[in-house]
């Protein structure tokens, strides 16, 4: 196995750590059987699939986003839409939501899963809001490196079930919230903009538990690195700052680093141009740090969203060396476009959809 090989192992481990059906599963043993299910974020239909799994038959509604919704039981309704910037479906998406939870009769026990993304792909407006109120907030939330709690907290403000305000439409006896976190701090307040947030009041039981978070997949991955012989010089939550002030730190470490291994998680703020090309948050911070490794033999750096998609694109991030940065590459960077200089390069990461999301991992390794 090349170092390239293992660098991607190590990440991957990490990834498979967190995966929604095992996360879901690991933690169903204690919770009574619900009478509905409702499961929302890029995470969405592994999850059910372990709760359907577990109890059995029970009516299912998945919101997640496009093609994450597949290998369901038929009778499962399943709503994909639009991420990062919502859609028409979000909103059909987010009301339908409401609507099952409004419906559903006293006595009854919710299970609603939650994970990252649900603040794109469901939502329900306030009344004097519109769905291009929404897609030009989002596009300037993205635009401006907002850090996701603060952009999560300017979403709330349109909504009418995050924050707290989709059980805040439930007149059962229990709900069951089980969250995969994509924040810092692993707040389900700031988990999909706080659409699985219990009320400030209410009147049922409650019980909410984080099942998988960036520290658990950290975990797997150093695991997996020393169970190969590597020391592990750093396990850090470290990724959250600007794209380019995380790759001058990093990159200083990463160059200067003893044989080994380096394991870092969170999520970096972009900062786009106008009409940005193509790419992500995990591309970007991948071809910076290929600029401040540029040279060096004998390092690997492994760069993915552990959702398995980074922005618009469907790569999950990319793979970089010594060797990766070269000319154009400095042009792409500055005009949002280290996808299209990535992939000419042949080191886009590419998993397809991870049934997880648990911010960003980076995996640094030198033999």
């Amino acid at each position: 196995m090349d170092q390239r090989q293992q660098a991607i192992r190590i990440w991957q481990a990490g990834v498979d750590a967190v995966d929604g059906q095992r996360a879901t599963k690991a933690v169903l043993d204690d919770i009574p059987t619900p009478d509905q299910i409702l499961a929302v974020g890029k995470a969405a239909a592994a999850m059910a699939r372990a709760a359907l799994d577990h109890f059995g038959p029970c009516p299912t509604l998945v919101v997640t986003k496009d093609d994450h919704g597949r290998d369901l039981p038929e009778k499962v309704e399943v709503i994909e839409a639009s991420h990062p910037v919502p859609d028409s479906r979000s909103l059909d998406g987010g009301r339908a939501l409401r609507e099952t939870i409004e419906a559903m009769p006293h006595g009854s026990h919710v299970l609603l899963l939650v994970s990252g993304g649900a603040s794109s792909l469901a939502e329900d407006l306030l009344p004097e809001k519109t769905l291009a109120d929404l897609e030009l907030l989002n596009q300037r939330l993205l635009a401006e490196g907002l850090d996701i709690t603060a952009m999560n907290a300017e979403r709330r403000k349109l909504s009418r079930i995050k924050g707290g305000g989709l059980l805040a439409h439930f007149k059962g006896a229990k709900a069951t919230v089980l969250a995969i976190s994509d924040v810092p701090g692993d707040d389900l307040n700031v988990i999909g903009s706080g659409i699985g947030a219990l009320p400030e009041t209410r009147d049922f039981k409650a019980k909410a538990q984080i099942v998988a978070s960036n520290a658990h997949a950290r975990s797997a991955a150093v695991d997996l690195a020393r169970g190969e012989g590597f020391q592990v010089l750093a396990d850090e939550e470290c990724l959250h700052d600007d794209v380019n002030r995380v790759a001058t730190t990093l990159g200083k470490r990463i160059r200067d680093m003893e044989p080994g291994v380096m394991v870092f998680g969170g999520e970096p703020t972009v900062v786009l141009p106008e009409n940005p090309g193509r790419g992500g948050r995990n591309q970007a911070l991948a071809l910076a740090l290929a600029r401040e490794i540029a040279g060096v033999s004998d390092l690997t750096v492994v760069v993915g969203g552990t959702d398995g998609t980074d922005g618009p694109t469907d790569a999950a991030g990319a793979v970089v060396d010594g060797a990766t940065w070269g000319d154009g590459a400095d042009r792409a960077l500055q005009h949002a476009d280290s996808g299209s200089f990535l992939d000419d390069a042949g080191a886009l990461l590419v998993t397809g959809p991870t049934g997880t999301n648990v911010m960003d991992l980076v995996v640094a390794i030198r033999r």
